[in-house]
């Protein structure tokens, strides 16, 4: 028996070049499903993934891609997405608890990133304005290593 949800399906235990992370020598890593963060949302995570979005208890933008908090955002769950469907037992759930319950609850949080946004008007967000350090406080790691 096969259950697809989403691309994610039920499979027997990957091999061990379908594993997360183990690429044998001499062998290609497992192909993307998705070419982009932006195909990914529209064909995995917005049809999958749906919630009440009314501007109180939930916001998104339209123009979502304005916004470099969700581009980083949706870009951290499509990367987490593509390297958790290699794993056929707990990848859905792992990616699920880990991932798109944690980034989507802040997405869409009323006072998130989407914010001064509603689902007929974008509104570009402010960014936060911090002082510099005094010098000295923060010194370039890379100039110490070396």
């Amino acid at each position: 028996m096969s259950i697809n949800i989403g691309r994610f399906s039920d499979t027997t235990e990957p091999t061990p070049e379908e594993q997360p992370g183990m690429v044998s020598e001499g062998q290609k890593p497992p192909e993307l499903v998705y070419g982009s963060a932006e195909e990914f949302l529209h064909e995995q995570l917005l049809p999958t993934y749906v919630r009440d979005v009314d501007g109180r208890a939930a916001k998104w933008c339209t123009e979502w891609y304005f916004h470099p908090e969700a581009v980083s955002r949706i870009e951290a769950l499509w990367r987490a997405w593509e390297h958790l469907r290699l794993d056929g037992a707990t990848g859905i759930s792992v990616w699920f608890r880990d991932h798109a319950d944690h980034h989507m609850n802040v997405l869409m949080d009323p006072r998130g990133p989407f914010y001064k946004c509603d689902m007929q008007k974008h509104r570009d967000p402010e960014h936060l304005e911090p002082r510099k350090a005094p010098e000295g406080w923060f010194p370039d790691v890379r100039a110490i290593r070396s």
